[in-house]
């Protein structure tokens, strides 16, 4: 049984500049969409504090993961310094959404993407894509055109007897050509990719943005009251962190919290920390009028600080733009936004070895770094900096503030 953490003091010493340490955070976390349940995740975490750490300097220990009926928390002890934080950090994955989405049958997932896509694009979804981050419009684009392509190609393989006048007995050897280039070049070219997994993404994507699948709505329902329950709990500050697909579903699961009590935060430090967010990935799309509704609900909560971490080289997030106002907000309080640079975290051989990967690349966000920059998800989700310092932050500030007294 994990323990309790201890209660939030307030007496961390001060940061140089003013800024109080935290002696205990509250982190409700929301993965993007990754076939990965809370034990993995919690698993992920222990890899890469262990990686962070040594960045750092930090004395970072994980603790089990822990859960209670649909709700999943572990603590995290940090000593930098003479500052100790502790952290309790809850997981609101949506595994089983994924596995529901990536289960069917190959023919019923590649069927049901197009369909998805069709919607997206009737929605005015990729208009609003190449408009505001073309190269998220590419990524749109690509995995159909993929598949399309490699549809073509196999029909125009197996029919090339007729193609060519030729006599019939020539199917013997043109249909078990179309099956050796589907087996050989699409399916590794397409698993490498990720291309079904991307069309299952907007299929979910589709689901947020018209709130129409029960399953959905209740999933939903429960992660309003597993955050509910969580922010009950005492803490210095509350860090509703969220990667990718993830940002659109705390987008909901937030505002659904603030339109049943606006004074749910109250007396609270919060910030909603939106990693490689893509909650424009929905929001973009005509029926998501209850998302962009609850995107300036959130805005306008005097209590939360809302810090966007973009990265230009990652081609999934929405890269320079401004959230809050996309959404129909333009005089409510905008997002910080943060940018960060992906080769500047991890080494050279690293980065070499990943730079191409789309998802790889989308996925350091919450991963871990080898060298010092201005953003490092562990540092932020667990060291003793208030997290509304990532804003700005550098390194020298973790230098300083971890040696105070």
């Amino acid at each position: 049984m994990t323990r309790p953490l201890a209660p939030a003091t307030g007496l961390q010493p001060p940061h140089p500049d003013g800024t109080r340490l935290i002696g205990r955070r509250v982190v409700l976390h929301f993965p993007g969409f990754e076939p990965l349940d809370a034990g993995l995740h919690h698993a992920r975490y222990q890899r890469v504090a262990i990686q962070s750490g040594r960045t750092w300097g930090l004395d970072l220990k994980v603790g089990p993961l822990s859960t209670h009926r649909s709700a999943a928390y572990f603590d995290i002890s940090c000593l930098s310094g003479q500052t100790c934080t502790e952290t309790r950090f809850h997981i609101f994955d949506h595994a089983a959404l994924v596995s529901t989405l990536t289960g069917r049958t190959l023919l019923t997932r590649i069927v049901s993407g197009f369909y998805s896509a069709g919607r997206v694009i009737l929605s005015a979804g990729m208009t609003g894509y190449f408009r505001h981050a073309w190269r998220f419009g590419l990524f749109f684009v690509f995995p159909f055109l993929l598949v399309a392509l490699s549809v073509l190609v196999t029909l125009c393989l197996a029919t090339l007897p007729i193609t060519l006048r030729m006599d019939a007995w020539n199917y013997l050897w043109s249909l078990p050509l179309a099956l050796a280039f589907v087996r050989y070049a699409v399916m590794p070219v397409t698993a490498r990719l990720h291309t079904l997994h991307l069309f299952a993404d907007w299929d979910l994507a589709i689901a947020m943005a018209n709130l129409d699948r029960p399953d959905v709505d209740r999933w939903l329902a429960a992660c309003v009251a597993g955050v509910r329950k969580a922010m009950e709990e005492e803490a210095d500050e509350y860090v509703i962190s969220s990667h990718s697909m993830g940002s659109t579903i705390a987008a909901h699961v937030i505002g659904e919290l603030l339109e049943e009590d606006p004074d749910a935060f109250k007396g609270k430090q919060v910030i909603f920390a939106t990693l490689g967010g893509a909650i424009l990935q929905c929001a973009l799309l005509r029926p998501a009028s209850r998302l962009r509704q609850r995107v300036g609900l959130i805005a306008r909560t005097r209590q939360v600080f809302w810090l966007e971490i973009q990265c230009l080289t990652d081609c999934v997030n929405f890269y320079k733009s401004r959230v809050v106002s996309l959404t129909g907000h333009p005089d409510a309080p905008q997002a910080k936004n943060a940018f960060i640079r992906v080769k500047n975290m991890l080494s050279a051989e690293r980065y070499k070895r990943i730079r191409y990967d789309i998802l790889r690349v989308h996925r350091q966000y919450v991963l871990d770094t080898e060298k010092q920059s201005n953003f490092d998800f562990t540092l932020m989700t667990a060291g003793p900096l208030p997290a509304a310092r990532f804003a700005d932050f550098s390194p020298r500030d973790l230098a300083s503030g971890g040696d105070a007294e």
